[in-house]
């Protein structure tokens, strides 16, 4: 997943949690800490996946906020940041070649409605799916894991919490971490557990 600007993410000091928001605010808040000095580790963490965010803080402010600016330092593979083909880009519709074999064409030619619409319809089913089934419960584990283990990998307990996390026991998470650092626990919580169905305009 590509990080912008406004991507949330969660900033610690140790086990302290001192920031929590878009990015840029999180990067700025962690710029501030490493500035009064301090033993304690610095890490940003992506709330999305639980993945540890390399920044680059050098430089005042602004630089720091302007490399934020461009995704990825301006690495975006070109076809994803010059979208070719035919749609509406003023919409964030973007047209793409699709390659379907003759029975796939078949069955959406006996849909109502056009086969972009019907193909949107079914991404959009697929995904809600995803949020809400066992893939997203995976997902969920995964990056609680990955800050708990960044994070806590040598408190005690830690392997009977990582446990109860993939085992998707909240109440034996929460029991095996009641001994660890109140922000260390309460953000492996929030990333273990679902998160609310957004809506999307189609």
């Amino acid at each position: 997943m590509t990080m912008t600007a406004s991507t949330p993410c969660t900033g610690f000091s140790g086990m302290r949690r001192i920031a929590s928001g878009p990015l840029a605010e999180v990067a700025l808040a962690i710029r501030a800490a490493q500035a009064a000095g301090g033993a304690d580790p610095l890490l940003v963490f992506d709330d999305a996946t639980g993945r540890v965010v390399d920044l680059d803080l050098r430089g005042s402010e602004s630089d720091v906020l302007a490399r934020l600016a461009t995704p990825d330092g301006g690495s975006e593979a070109p076809e994803l940041a010059k979208p070719r083909g035919r749609g509406r880009p003023k919409l964030g519709v973007v047209g793409r070649e699709v390659t379907l074999l003759p029975r796939h064409w078949d069955w959406l030619e006996s849909q109502s409605g056009s086969a972009s619409q019907i193909v949107r319809r079914l991404i959009d089913e697929a995904r809600k799916a995803e949020r809400s089934g066992r893939a997203a419960a995976k997902a969920r584990a995964e990056r609680a894991y990955r800050a708990m283990t960044s994070l806590g990998g040598d408190l005690p307990g830690y392997e009977e919490a990582v446990r109860a996390l993939f085992a998707g026991d909240a109440a034996a998470l929460a029991e095996r971490m009641k001994d660890w650092p109140g922000d260390v626990a309460a953000y492996a919580l929030r990333l273990a557990a679902p998160e609310s169905d957004e809506e999307e305009t189609p």
